[in-house]
């Protein structure tokens, strides 16, 4: 991992953009900022956890892994949130896989301090529960939405998860790194996305997708998209920078 003297703000992620400006000006002698590349593995599961990453540009999944090497998608942060973040006192550990689906940067500090500031700082203590909360409320919801709703559903709503995130339409999403996230066949899939750029709400290229129609994606989208979208909202606004 490289870092970089690059013109971002710790800012740039809207977490460490809501705390108070003397909460921020004491993390931020801490606060690093790294580069990080698409596919790069964080942590492996049960892998001890040594940095907190605050993304800018970043996007990173939790991947569950299964013995049999089957994957599926725990939860997904960029700018809105943080990433290795265990406030427990005992040796903090990695929930699962955590991997960039979307290169960029992202703001880093490492976990002890970080665990110290929210022990003794209760506006970090505080935003940081927020988000806790939401992404508790966000991992609930998955729990229904692959129960209940289609392939297609829950495709809508990873590629409308990862918009929300990004800097521009074109995203960086293979159809193998949807196919782990969502549980299924690549197969499955190619099928689906054929399926939405035909309807024009997409366009496919290699390694990548292009949102053509952010609204009609909305439609064929599950309701679990616009649930999730506004608990963060209510939790932290502006969270989210896309309308």
């Amino acid at each position: 991992m490289q870092l970089t003297r690059l013109p971002k703000d710790h800012r740039t992620n809207r977490l460490l953009a809501a705390l108070a400006p003397e909460s921020l000006a004491y993390l931020e002698p801490h606060l690093e900022i790294v580069n990080v590349q698409r596919g790069q593995v964080l942590y492996e599961a049960n892998e001890m956890i040594r940095y907190t990453y605050f993304p800018h540009d970043l996007v990173v999944a939790l991947v569950a892994v299964m013995s049999n090497g089957a994957c599926a998608e725990m939860s997904i942060a960029g700018r809105e949130g943080v990433i290795g973040l265990v406030t427990t006192a005992t040796a903090p550990t990695a929930f699962g896989r955590y991997v960039v689906q979307t290169p960029g940067t992202a703001s880093r500090i490492c976990i002890e301090r970080m665990q110290k500031a929210i022990s003794t700082h209760a506006n970090i203590k505080g935003v940081i529960q927020r988000f806790s909360e939401a992404i508790t409320a966000r991992t609930l919801q998955n729990v229904a939405c692959n129960a209940i709703h289609s392939v297609e559903e829950r495709c809508c709503r990873w590629i409308l998860s990862t918009h929300d995130r990004a800097e521009q339409d074109t995203l960086s999403l293979s159809h193998e790194f949807l196919a782990d996230m969502l549980g299924v066949q690549r197969s499955t899939v190619s099928t689906i996305t054929r399926t939405l750029q035909t309807a024009g709400l997409i366009e496919q290229g290699r390694g990548c997708i292009t949102v053509k129609d952010r609204a009609g994606l909305e439609r064929a989208s599950c309701e679990c998209y616009s649930k999730v979208r506004q608990t963060f909202e209510r939790l932290l606004p502006l969270t989210y920078t896309k309308s």
